[in-house]
């Protein structure tokens, strides 16, 4: 019998194989698969070369117009130019695109890109062979069908879209050309679209590790509620008040913030805890996600990321945004296993000091959803369910046993990052430690309790850290029934310009946290965005040789 199941399966499995290599060769040689699968932004696709770029408008009051070009013949980038608020027109980049070895002598690529109203030609001041060719929208392509002799490395082999005047690339090798597309009856010059493009083959993207550094110790920067928008946005609540001559654009105030604090501190990891897209104010949030990865991937800084309730209501899906956050430079975010609840239940191990493959500190990132989905018993805020706390439960037990783990001489910490706090938080009377931070507003936690304070302090975890409520920036220490503290439960408070302050003159800012595997201390502070800007503001031990303690 158990023969007999190994034949089948070996038969099975051949059998599978044979029809992926027939699919591959098909696909290759007659395009099989659909344009649906081959379409998926942004469209990059190794061994492709771009030979020529498009434009095609279409407007609701003609039936006859069309913004799909032969689907045989071009692609079209799915990004509506005029981010669907245009009452009647609509248009869309399309692209044509070969593969370099079908290539024959009557094709050109294209070797550059430029956008404006005049010939690039008038500027430049040598004349090369090629001409310029004007495309709608202002684009100049400059072709070559001698491309067997061109710099494959140079020829251009992706396009995109994005839109702001403040919006940036965050991929390597893509370049967002400087002029916003000339289109008629745009909403002005921050709502611009703006191309860009990718030369040569994709880059290979490896994820870093993390370490203690030599000194024996660990630094995370915890951002919550950038709250950006797609264009610089408008501030909300800001500190100082800015008149109306006082233009207070939000997202390059509060990524300035951001990188000041980078700056300072050096962090070895940064946590973006939710909301870092304010899903109302960015249709393509694709371009607000570049802005804040940005500020990390100049600096080399490994970030991580997970989702509130704000992140998706704009123009992406969670697993899109966490499929092209992923995908980015430094970036260590995860959509997490496919079968809980959630996208981003994962975590990241911070290994020993070295070249160590022995973990010192583990970081449990989970989902916290957006809205109730039981109104009528529970208002508010969703909670964590059941199949992530037993997944957590699952990996932390798995973890400990775990030749990393096991194999580490010191004692292990761990900590967990969230979006939405816990219900405890509710708990302000006996918790609130005041030397920690304030409490303007109260806790927005859900309205069911589904037990995750419990499972972490079941797990040995020692702090968990959320947002969400953007004017709490306090600590509260949970005791078990014997009064013995249990668990730190803090608020980063709120750092992003787009998102709600006030409450009393509320400056954005920032939480850190620092990991001391020498002494197993766990110290946090503030940084602040204006008023005690370079202290660190409500600092505080929170646990103190591997035990939680109190103030």
């Amino acid at each position: 019998m158990t023969r007999r199941i190994v034949r089948t399966s070996i038969q099975l499995g051949t059998f599978a194989l044979i029809i992926c290599i027939l699919i591959f060769f098909l696909d290759n040689n007659f395009g099989l698969l659909p344009n649906a699968i081959h379409n998926a932004l942004p469209a990059h696709h190794p061994g492709f070369v771009i030979t020529d770029i498009t434009l095609a408008t279409c407007s609701s009051l003609n039936p006859f117009s069309s913004c799909k070009l032969d689907q045989n013949k071009w692609l079209r980038v799915e990004k509506d130019l005029y981010l669907s608020k245009g009452w009647l027109t609509h248009a869309y980049i399309h692209i044509e695109r070969k593969r370099e070895s079908d290539l024959t002598e009557k094709d050109r690529i294209i070797l550059d890109v430029r956008v404006g109203s005049l010939d690039p030609m008038l500027s430049e001041k040598h004349e090369g062979a090629e001409r310029w060719e004007n495309r709608q929208a202002g684009i100049w392509l400059k072709r070559t069908s001698r491309h067997r002799d061109a710099d494959k490395q140079q020829a251009i082999t992706a396009v995109d879209v994005l839109f702001g005047s403040d919006s940036v690339e965050a991929r390597p090798g893509w370049e967002r050309l400087p002029q916003a597309l000339v289109l008629p009856d745009v909403g002005g010059e921050n709502q611009g679209a703006y191309v860009t493009v990718r030369r040569g083959p994709p880059h290979d993207i490896r994820k870093p590790s993390l370490h203690i550094d030599n000194n024996g110790k660990f630094k995370i920067l915890q951002v919550a509620d950038l709250h950006l928008s797609t264009g610089p946005g408008v501030c909300r609540n800001p500190e100082p008040p800015s008149d109306e001559s006082d233009k207070c654009d939000a997202d390059p105030r509060t990524l300035a913030f951001i990188a000041s604090v980078l700056d300072d501190e050096k962090p070895d990891l940064v946590v973006l805890s939710g909301d870092q897209v304010n899903g109302e104010t960015a249709p393509d949030a694709q371009s607000a996600v570049f802005k804040f990865a940005s500020v990390f991937v100049e600096r080399k800084i490994p970030f991580a990321t997970i989702f509130g309730n704000h992140d998706d209501e704009g123009s992406l899906s969670r697993e899109a945004m966490m499929q092209i956050t992923h995908s980015l430079p430094y970036s260590l975010s995860e959509s997490g296993p496919a079968n809980l609840d959630g996208v981003g239940n994962y975590y990241i191990e911070i290994l020993a000091r070295g070249g160590s493959s022995h973990s010192a500190i583990t970081l449990y990132l989970l989902d916290t959803h957006g809205y109730s989905p039981d109104e009528r018993q529970f208002r508010g805020y969703d909670w964590l369910k059941k199949n992530q706390i037993d997944w957590f439960k699952f990996t932390a037990a798995e973890l400990k046993k775990s030749p990393s783990h096991t194999a580490y001489t010191h004692q292990h910490m761990d900590m967990a990052f969230i979006h939405i706090p816990l219900p405890e938080y509710r708990n302000t009377a006996e918790m609130v430690i005041p030397a920690t931070g304030t409490q303007p507003e109260n806790p927005t936690a859900p309205g069911f309790n589904s037990g995750f304070r419990d499972a972490l302090v079941e797990e040995g975890v020692l702090a968990v850290s959320c947002g969400h409520d953007h004017v709490n920036d306090y600590c509260s220490l949970s005791k078990n029934p014997d009064g013995k503290p249990a668990l730190w439960m803090c608020y980063a408070g709120g750092s992003g310009f787009g998102g709600y302050g006030g409450y009393g003159h509320y400056h954005r800012r920032v939480r850190l946290f620092e990991f001391d595997m020498n002494e197993l201390r766990i110290v946090t502070w503030k940084r602040l965005e204006w008023g005690e800007v370079g202290k660190r503001v409500d600092e505080a031990i929170l646990v103190e040789s591997g035990r939680v303690v109190a103030l």
